[in-house]
């Protein structure tokens, strides 16, 4: 099978330090953030704009690879599950979505609400979530 080349396109600028200080879900984040986005890649946010809906998705570079069974949400009475079947961080793709609101386009930086990702972690790609 062949290899897979990722690119990333920019990084997160925000207040979440630790990753105990990380909100478990970014429906559960009151953070604010910004994604800086790599001039390179700056035409790609054309037609996203303060308002929108964007589902983020990150490299999470700091997540353990190797650990293929978690407590959900470190909660042991639930039992051990497979990173499948969780939202862990931990798992050997370390590959995070989040839904973000779009505050302000500002060049290559777009201001997000809802941020429950570290400073510095990479972004990997942004989608505009559909208009229905």
């Amino acid at each position: 099978m062949q290899q897979a080349e990722l690119r990333f396109i920019g990084i997160v600028h925000g207040d979440i330090l630790r990753l105990e200080d990380a909100p478990p879900f970014y429906d559960e984040s009151e953070h604010t953030g910004t994604l800086e986005i790599f001039p390179t890649y700056q035409d790609g946010l054309l037609g996203i704009a303060a308002g929108d809906t964007i589902l983020v998705l990150f490299w999470l570079h700091l997540a353990e690879r190797s650990i293929l069974q978690v407590y959900p949400r470190g909660d042991k009475a639930r039992g051990l599950h497979g990173v499948f079947a969780t939202r862990s961080p931990m798992r050997p793709n370390p590959i995070a979505v989040s839904e973000l609101k779009v505050l302000a386009v500002q060049g290559n930086r777009v201001e997000v609400a809802g941020l429950d990702i570290l400073d510095g972690t990479p972004v990997l790609d942004i989608k505009r979530r559909s208009k229905r």
